[in-house]
């Protein structure tokens, strides 16, 4: 279990990871520079799928997916933005969007990427919301 972070100001800017980029994972958001810093679990509305090598998330639904809230600097966003293939129309297979993650107890705004939904048909729900679990 990593510590808790000091609670983060309001003009920081978050994200919410719930696949490869989780600690331990693929895409382990810790190495990234300058060093995201934990802030803590969390969990969102939504979908998870199954996209084989890592998951994507789908902002609709009655599930709750789970991951972690890391604060990052501009540079690490563009990191992730180039990671996710998001693009300034949208036609990337993520979107960048911002939503409320609750955070135990605490609701932090977070930047959050979403599947777009063409990468989506055929593929499994993961119903735990959980892509770490049992992995």
């Amino acid at each position: 279990m990593m510590p808790e972070a000091p609670p983060v100001a309001p003009a920081a800017r978050c994200v919410f990871v719930y696949g490869t980029l989780r600690a331990g994972g693929r895409n382990d958001i810790r190495r990234f520079r300058p060093p995201p810093q934990f802030v803590g679990q969390g969990c969102i509305a939504g979908t998870l799928y199954d996209l084989g090598a890592y998951p994507g998330v789908r902002l609709d639904g009655p599930g709750q997916v789970f991951g972690e809230v890391w604060r990052i600097d501009a540079g690490v966003e563009a990191q992730l933005d180039l990671l996710e293939g998001v693009h300034a129309e949208g036609t990337g297979e993520y979107r960048r969007c911002e939503l409320a993650v609750d955070v135990g107890g605490r609701s932090i705004i977070c930047l959050v990427y979403e599947i777009n939904a063409s990468h989506i048909r055929g593929r499994q729900v993961i119903a735990s919301g959980d892509w770490m679990a049992g992995r």
